[in-house]
């Protein structure tokens, strides 16, 4: 069955553009003739125009939208906040979408560098829900690959190209193609291409040797074909802010689109990236004590411990995003909209090992004498422990929707299939003790002649979705009142071809997710609202159906996990909104969820491996609060807020130091990685030449053990930009310089955790030993600036 789905993209009926938030105001009056001259020719209708005007610049700024570009209006009956290119332009140009929403109610950013560079090792959490259980759209592309849930944002698009950011708190909208959505939904919309010809250029410097170009080409409507497109290309590099070692990035963003008749339009859209960086090492909280920033992968080879040296902790990933995104009517009162995608990665993440020459294993069985090991001649060999992979991603999106007088009927399907090959290799260093290569193609082999691998894993998976959604409209629209439907079918077949472990394993599931919304408007500023939402996700790796050999001794170091449920959510939400000249939001919400699903990080030598913790119920209930204000002044506040209190419901399963399994008493200690209070203060002035800003975040305390017996203090964040725009001259169409001071103060600071654990001291639990183990935290980057001259053409 090849069903069909929606793009998913509510966003667009829900945030406006900030270009018409301010159009125009319209005042008429009218005297009424006297009874004595009734039959007089009627007096004519004065009308008073009041227009506003957006800020002219050449990087889609307006200065319209309230906050300085951090809310948006709303009307759809969820928490939903977001951001308009008045907040996106002002940031640093290498930042990423993640790092941009830190402002908006319930985000912790966890930032492992000051300049937004390392997508792979930062933390985010939306409500207590780590980034893995946030659904990425993309163009209403779903751009996060479907095992892993990374969401990768600085691989979709450049912040030059990008629109608007929307983020929906809480579970995803039914038409969006997304299965792991049970923390939210953010959506990220391209500029569409001008209709005149012209080009946009940025360059950048900054610390950390920071070096960014970036440079946009605006076809204009090509001929008299109504077709009109851009294509935009970037290369940054960059040192490592700490420790050695440096990040390369180009990329390419392309759009085409062609409009006609009512509301009709079709769009290409394609995205290119290749990203190189080498991994940060996450310290335990007695490293970071001894070290601070300074504990990181060794900046020389060899010496005591040849495998920490950061060469072989090098990263790099490819990849293709293409769309093709078509919204027609196809009569009056029936709409189609249809989004097929094809999205391919393919890269390495790597790390390093000390092998014995003679005492290795592949799988359960001796590997005997390796051979092809180099310039090594010792009984250990340092060698590079190689993880490629490929990633491809494809799937088709419909939804067919009917207005007939108050009432909205949309139906749709969702199908994608994915495929992913994940070989793992190592190869020898060389004899200084450097990494030979990065791809594995010059693999050690066992005496056999066999690539000597600890797992190399094939992963096919299916997803079928059906949907159905109701929408009604009473009380002159007044009253909206909104019924949906989603089931969705997964189905995961992995293979592993390494002797002795399981070779075959996978997982099929079938989860209906019934949705539910009301909202009243009880004046044309102020609205109510009230859901109630269910959501899932699949555990978010690879390695939960793989066993692991330990390649030093040759025992089973990791089981499959069998009998894994995916993790449930229900969601219940009720909200206030008042939009004007202060835009208020508020929203209560209660949260009740089986199989918790935990992201962490384990580690194979020095090679990161994300595995899934079932952390099984946990309940959160909370509040949360946004204000902005339109510009007054040139200047425009915001602030938002939330107060979150999340436990575990059950007693969790761990291993004591005799074997036997016991029960942690973890149940009402509270959630990890989850913050009880978060609040974001920002201030921006513009007043269309001068412009400035800053925002300061601060996160509350958060543990990073399920027994609440570790954890990482509260910590603030403060950002500034400023920047002047000149007039336009020669070819150059308002040009400008801008300054971005970030992370104001800072020298570094555990952000976030990388690697949960049970508990964090030794305990003894009904008689049997417990042992301790230290999480690890990602560490917050320190002060960086980014100086910026941009321009039109």
């Amino acid at each position: 069955m090849l069903p069909f789905m929606s793009a998913g993209a509510d966003a667009a009926e829900n945030t406006r553009t900030a270009a018409s938030q301010h159009a125009k105001t319209t005042t008429t009056t009218a005297k009424p003739a006297p009874a004595a001259a009734a039959a007089a020719p009627p007096q004519a209708k004065t009308e008073f125009i009041h227009v506003t005007h957006g800020t002219p610049t050449s990087n889609g700024v307006t200065n319209t939208t309230p906050g300085g570009g951090l809310m948006p209006p709303q009307t759809i009956a969820k928490s939903r906040s977001g951001l308009t290119r008045d907040f996106i332009a002002k940031q640093s140009p290498t930042s990423n979408a993640v790092a941009m929403i830190a402002s908006l109610p319930g985000v912790v950013y966890g930032g492992n560098d000051p300049l937004g560079t390392n997508d792979d090792q930062q933390g985010l959490t939306i409500r207590g829900l780590n980034q893995q259980e946030i659904g990425y759209l993309f163009e209403g592309i779903p751009a996060a690959a479907p095992v892993y849930l990374l969401p990768y944002t600085s691989a979709s698009s450049d912040n030059e190209n990008i629109e608007s950011v929307t983020l929906t708190q809480g579970s995803p909208d039914t038409k969006s193609p997304l299965y792991n959505a049970v923390g939210g939904e953010m959506s990220v919309k391209m500029r569409d291409p001008s209709r005149k010809m012209g080009g946009h250029v940025n360059l950048s410097y900054g610390s950390f040797s920071l070096r960014r170009e970036f440079v946009r080409f605006d076809t204009g409507e090509i001929g008299h074909t109504g077709i009109r497109g851009f294509v935009s290309f970037s290369d940054r590099t960059a040192d490592e802010w700490r420790g050695v070692g440096a990040t390369k990035r180009y990329h390419v963003d392309m759009k085409f689109l062609k409009e006609w008749g009512d509301g009709n339009r079709a769009s290409l859209v394609f995205a290119y990236n290749d990203a190189q960086q080498y991994y940060l090492r996450a310290p335990t909280k007695a490293q970071w004590n001894q070290y601070g920033v300074n504990f990181n992968y060794n900046d020389t080879p060899g010496g005591s411990s040849p495998a920490n040296y950061y060469g072989f902790e090098e990263n790099r990933m490819k990849k293709i995003t293409m769309g093709a995104p078509v919204n027609v009517k196809l009569a009056k009162g029936l709409t189609l909209d249809v989004t097929p995608y094809f999205t391919y990665s393919w890269g390495y993440d790597n790390g390093a090992s000390t092998l014995s020459r003679n005492g290795s294993y592949y799988g359960s069985q001796p590997a005997g004498t390796l051979q092809n090991t180099g310039a090594q001649t010792g009984s250990s060999i340092l060698a590079g422990s190689i993880d490629t992979y490929t990633l491809a991603y494809s799937g088709i999106n419909a939804a067919l929707s009917w207005t007939k007088g108050h009432n909205t009927l949309t139906g749709g399907a969702w199908y994608s299939y994915f495929d992913q090959s994940e070989p793992q290799s190592y190869q020898a260093a060389n004899g200084d003790g450097t990494p030979s290569g990065q791809w594995g193609s010059n693999a050690i082999l066992t005496q056999n002649g066999q690539v000597l691998s600890t797992y190399n894993i094939h992963l096919i998976q299916q997803t079928n979705a059906l949907f159905i959604n109701d929408t009604y409209r009473a009380l002159h629209d007044r009253l909206t009142l909104t019924a949906g439907f989603k089931e969705v079918m997964v189905t995961r077949s992995e293979t592993n071809a390494i002797p002795d472990v399981t070779y075959g394993t996978g997982q099929s599931v079938a989860e209906p997710l019934p949705q539910f919304m009301a909202s009243y408007k009880i004046t044309p500023h102020d609205q109510i609202y009230i859901n109630g939402t269910s959501s899932f996700r699949m555990p978010a790796s690879i390695m939960t159906y793989a066993d692991r050999y330990s390649i030093s001794s040759g025992q089973l170091s990791t089981r499959h996990a069998r009998g894994l449920q995916p993790e449930f959510a229900i969601g219940e939400e009720i909200g206030y909104r008042h939009t004007g000249f202060v835009n208020l939001s508020l929203a209560l919400f209660n949260y009740n969820f089986t199989h918790r699903q935990l992201s962490t990080t384990t580690y194979s030598g020095t090679q990161a491996i994300s595995e899934s913790i079932d952390a099984g119920g946990q309940t959160a209930r909370g509040a949360q609060i946004e204000i902005g204000l339109r510009p007054w002044h040139h200047f425009s506040p915001y602030l938002s807020a939330q107060y979150e209190h999340a436990t575990i419901d059950n007693n969790l399963k761990a291993a004591a130091t005799d074997g036997t399994t016991v029960y942690m008493p973890t149940a009402g200690k509270n959630a990890v990685n989850t913050p009880e209070v978060t609040v974001a203060v920002g201030l921006n002035y513009d007043n269309g030449s001068v412009f400035a800003g800053f925002n300061m975040n601060y996160i509350g305390k958060q543990y990073s053990t399920f027994m609440n017996d570790e954890s990482i203090p509260g910590y603030e964040t403060f950002n500034m930009n400023m920047g002047y725009r000149f007039k336009s001259f020669w070819y150059a169409k308002h040009p400008q310089i801008q300054l971005n001071l970030i992370n104001i103060g800072n020298n570094g600071y555990l952000s976030g955790t990388s690697s949960i654990k049970t508990n964090g001291q030794a305990m003894v639990v009904n008689g049997h030993q417990v042992a301790a183990s230290a999480p690890q935290y990602y560490v917050g980057g320190g002060f960086a600036g980014v100086l910026s001259f941009t321009t039109g053409f």
